[in-house]
């Protein structure tokens, strides 16, 4: 790929999706889009680091504990991200308005 554009967009899917201690190097249009093409790639890895503390603490103890400390050290390694989503998609059906008016509390950052 010309210039890089496959390490720094790896680079940058790993810094966005993860809390890997990179520095994000070049970010402009062309590592964007294919940090955006490594998303899958980069949540397929963290799938399989996730299944395998799952498959080991649930090996050593109770089913509940390893799901538990396996969510946990999902949202560690990626900063919360879903779960920010997830949030805002909480606060937004808890208003019970609809249609824009709910997507418009999703979008505040303040709400919640």
């Amino acid at each position: 790929m010309p210039d890089g554009r496959l390490a720094a967009g790896g680079r940058l899917a790993l810094t966005t999706f993860t809390v890997a201690p990179l520095r994000a190097g070049r970010v402009d249009r062309s590592a964007a889009g294919t940090a955006m093409a490594l998303a899958p790639a980069v949540g397929a890895l963290l799938g399989v680091l996730l299944a395998a503390v799952l498959g080991i603490l649930g090996a050593l103890g109770p089913p509940l504990v390893a799901g538990v400390v396996t969510v946990a050290v999902a949202a560690l390694l990626t900063r919360g991200l879903h779960l920010d989503g997830l949030a805002d998609t909480v606060d937004a059906l808890g208003s019970y308005r609809s249609g824009p008016a709910a997507l418009q509390i999703m979008r505040q950052p303040d709400v919640g």
